[in-house]
């Protein structure tokens, strides 16, 4: 008997026990299955593979762990990248077939609850207990095998100071945000994936005042600001049997009913555009959210599609947005890994139609919109930062 087929009869010893595979579990599979016939190097080859590949996110675990890794993406069998913040790079990290990478996926979607099979061939879910979001797709719909996504979800922790001495946010912009905050102004900020958007969201709901009340409400765990009265509520995907199922839309209907001072959507993607721009039409001042644009003109667009979902006409959001926001902010990756606040702007509504109107941009430095914004915070007593 040899290693790999030792390998194979754990692996059907551990599928027929079912229950959570343990590194215990694995040791005492391969112990029951090597006997007396098999060399010790090989029971020690045996329950090294297997350890990797039944606990943990297996040979992918390394990777996470490091405090840098934002994705990890699996492509082939031979071809595992990681990006640490400057990029995807290519590592050494090696399966030993495409089956592996199937089994590896398979595995992790059935720790979140989920399916994944010929019959349901891609998944996307959140892993318990590890900060990390997981997609996969399934061949023949992948066509050259299982291609598995991982990303990391590390608490956006950095306070407004914080970014500023990081270079996020410079001088001027970190003198405005803090206006637009005290001022209760409603701001949406927009940018790319992993631009820093959640990472701005938290740093600003720090600068709230300590005695008003803050609730979050995401899709996936991510803020962590440092205030002294803040309720989180976490959406909840369905689980293997297709229930259970908590989505944004209804966490904003329950966020309104626990006395906000302050309501956040961590990221608005979907119909919940509708009831966040409704509880803002309703004496929530100050509220905010992000929502995935490349710069502010593009804000309205994106929400228009994202209210389409909810029933909402054109015209309707035009008339909540412009009533319920009224400061924009972009961030920006830059070629060289780098996240920077690089513009700021107001909602402006002249003739029927939504303006977005720049106040302040990265190198450029104050725009067309500063009057308005003027306006804004004097008639909400609070003096301008210029």
């Amino acid at each position: 008997m040899t290693a790999p087929t030792l390998v194979d009869r754990v692996r059907e010893r551990l599928a027929s026990a079912g229950g959570e595979v343990t590194p215990s579990v694995v040791a005492a599979a391969v112990r029951a299955e090597a006997g007396g016939v098999v060399s010790d190097v090989d029971v020690l080859s045996a329950l090294r593979l297997l350890q990797q590949e039944f606990t943990g996110a297996g040979p992918l675990e390394p990777l996470l762990r490091d405090s840098r890794t934002t994705d990890v993406l699996v492509t082939a069998p031979d071809a595992v990248w990681v990006d640490r913040g400057d990029g995807l790079e290519r590592t050494e990290v090696r399966f030993p077939d495409e089956a592996s990478v199937r089994r590896l996926a398979q595995r992790l979607a059935l720790a979140a609850g989920r399916r994944l099979d010929d019959a349901s061939p891609y998944v996307d879910a959140r892993l318990p207990g590890s900060g990390v979001r997981m997609h996969a797709v399934l061949a023949p719909i992948a066509a050259d095998g299982t291609c598995l996504s991982l990303r990391t979800l590390r608490p956006a922790v950095h306070d407004l100071a914080t970014l500023h001495r990081l270079g996020t946010v410079d001088g001027a912009g970190w003198q405005l945000l803090r206006t637009i905050v005290d001022a209760r102004l409603a701001f949406l900020i927009a940018g790319g994936t992993a631009s820093g958007k959640t990472t701005l969201l938290s740093a600003l709901i720090g600068c709230v005042p300590g005695h008003e009340r803050v609730v979050c409400v995401e899709d996936a765990e991510e803020l962590r600001p440092t205030h002294p009265h803040v309720v989180r509520l976490v959406a909840r995907p369905p689980n293997i049997e297709g229930a259970g199922e908590v989505v944004l839309r209804d966490l904003v209907r329950q966020a309104l009913r626990m006395r906000p001072d302050r309501l956040i959507v961590g990221e608005v993607r979907g119909a919940e555009v509708c009831d966040l721009l409704a509880a803002l039409n309703t004496g929530h001042e100050g509220g905010a959210g992000t929502v995935h644009a490349n710069s502010t003109r593009e804000v309205p667009a994106r929400l228009e599609a994202l209210a389409a979902l909810g029933g909402m006409s054109r015209t309707a959001l035009h008339s909540q947005l412009a009533a319920a926001v009224q400061v924009v902010l972009h961030v920006v990756r830059t070629a060289d890994g780098a996240r920077r606040l690089a513009a700021v702007a107001v909602i402006d509504r002249a003739d029927g139609e939504l303006a977005i109107r720049p106040v302040w941009e990265y190198r450029r430095g104050w725009g067309d919109g500063r009057p308005a914004l003027e306006v804004l915070l004097r008639e909400r007593g609070v003096r301008p930062p210029w």
